[in-house]
C-alpha cells in the first residue's frame, strides 16, 4: 500500500519568513463562491494535536493563489464546521 503524500505550500509571515504547511484539505462554498484552506505547519503534522490555520484563497491563472484572512465571524463558523465534520470522519 502506498503512503499518500500530502500537499505542502509555503506561506510568508508578515516578516517576509517563508514556511511550510501541509494542507488539510479545500473546500468550495457555493453560495458564497468563496474557496478555503486549512493547513497545519509541517512541522506539526504528525503530532497529536496541531494548530490549524484558515484562510479564504482565490486561484491565479498561473496555479498559483491569494491568501486572505477570514475576517467574519459566520466564515470562520463555516470552516469549523468543516474541521469538526474532518475530525468525525477520521475518528469513524
Amino acid at each position: 500500500m502506498a503512503l499518500e503524500e500530502k500537499e505542502r505550500i509555503i506561506i510568508p509571515d508578515e516578516n517576509g519568513d517563508e514556511h511550510l504547511f501541509e494542507v488539510l484539505f479545500t473546500f468550495d462554498v457555493d453560495e458564497t463562491e468563496q474557496s478555503y484552506i486549512a493547513v497545519v505547519p509541517a512541522e506539526q503534522a504528525e503530532e497529536e494535536e496541531v494548530e490549524v490555520y484558515a484562510f479564504r484563497f482565490e486561484e491565479q491563472e498561473n496555479e498559483d493563489f491569494t491568501l486572505f484572512p477570514i475576517e467574519s465571524d459566520d466564515e470562520w463558523q463555516m470552516v469549523e464546521e468543516m474541521l469538526n465534520t474532518l475530525a468525525e470522519e477520521e475518528e469513524a
